[in-house]
């Protein structure tokens, strides 16, 4: 099958959908091609939603367990149903997928269902989904890498989703566990460490660097590590986890100083790795393309987020940056208005940390440059 558009965005997330929303509304045939199963990407499925909504529930049981009393409110047999908490953040992500798929349809953008690889510069090969269904080609103008990032993996460990989880699975938990060890000091294991260290459970950070949260400025970063420590967070700096062994009923790590010295052993219940994120770009076939990638994997555009291939771009975490959603927001905005004499500009972005407090920095906006 083959189908002619003007536009293939080749991943449904902040940068996708938008990107393909804006560009029908100038009148341009589009389609959005997402193997996830559901539009939103990381942020709205396995990201910043269901762990804002976790923060705000385990943030309502906290306060009613320690603040209550001080306002003459008595509150007894108060617990925890998990499942009960799962089922709203699950419902809380199905409303917003399923409103992004109504402004698709709203919009006339076709969404397509399964893996997209570039088999040339204007046609997307499409896998679908669902068993039996036909492959696709789709022949475009202008195809839209917007596929974000993944989980990065820490060698010696592996992630299983049950013991030693990413951040994915540190939202799907079955139980509360009573121990957790939180590898990686950055925003997404401070917020998740938060979220259950206020359900019961004791957390544990280790982080490389001899400082939280990086890329923050240094005050700041010592300010809220004592803030989350009054809090009930433990932390352990300039600390590298060199191996991880699961049990049946613990995970055993390796953790060693930075700078040498003494290995020392840790158990826990769960261990979540949450060292950082990188480009997704497998099976896209990108080199096959052409198209090049710089020594961490980013895809290298220029000002207007055009890679060095014409006719193809990319926007989002897959071409490096502060990786939050409301960059690529933003520069699917530019890249759908860009017209001869109108390029990109650029801006900086608020990088957020959603613990108690959360502080916000401002990194770097600029584009990676050929």
């Amino acid at each position: 099958m083959s189908d002619k558009y003007d536009l293939v965005v080749i991943g449904g997330g902040p940068g996708g959908y938008v990107a393909a929303i804006r560009a029908a509304q100038l009148g341009l045939r589009t389609a959005v091609v997402e193997k996830r199963g559901a539009l939103g990407g990381t942020c709205l499925n396995v990201g910043c939603i269901p762990s804002k909504a976790l923060l705000q529930s385990s943030h309502h049981f906290e306060v009613a367990s320690h603040e209550f009393a001080h306002h003459g409110i008595t509150a007894k047999g108060l617990a925890v149903d998990l499942k009960a908490m799962m089922g709203r953040k699950d419902k809380v992500v199905l409303d917003l997928t399923q409103g992004i798929e109504f402004l698709m349809k709203k919009n006339k953008v076709d969404y397509v269902k399964g893996a997209g690889r570039i088999a040339k510069a204007g046609q997307v090969a499409v896998t679908p989904m669902e068993k039996g269904a036909k492959n696709q080609t789709l022949e475009t103008e202008t195809i839209l890498v917007a596929t974000g990032s993944e989980v990065t993996p820490l060698k010696g460990v592996a992630i299983d989703e049950k013991q030693i989880v990413s951040s994915t699975g540190a939202l799907a938990l079955k139980q509360v566990p009573k121990t957790l060890i939180v590898v990686g000091a950055g925003v997404i294991g401070l917020e998740l460490g938060s979220v259950w260290r206020r359900l019961g459970t004791k957390v544990t950070v280790v982080e490389f660097l001899d400082n939280i949260l990086p890329g923050m400025d240094a005050e700041v970063s010592k300010q809220m590590q004592r803030i989350l420590t009054k809090q009930g967070l433990e932390f352990k700096l300039s600390a590298k986890v060199t191996a991880a062994k699961a049990g049946k009923d613990s995970v055993t790590l390796s953790v060693e100083p930075v700078k040498g010295g003494k290995q020392e052993t840790l158990k826990a219940d769960v261990v979540l790795v949450a060292i950082g994120r990188r480009p997704y770009t497998q099976g896209l076939g990108l080199k096959e393309a052409g198209v090049e990638l710089d020594d961490k994997g980013f895809v290298k555009v220029d000002e207007d987020f055009q890679t060095n291939v014409e006719g193809i771009y990319a926007i989002g975490d897959v071409i490096g940056g502060a990786m939050l959603a409301q960059r690529p927001r933003t520069r699917a905005w530019w890249r759908s208005r860009l017209s001869p004499g109108n390029p990109a500009t650029s801006t900086t972005t608020p990088s957020p940390a959603s613990s108690t407090p959360g502080p916000r920095w401002r990194p770097s906006a600029r584009p990676r440059r050929r």
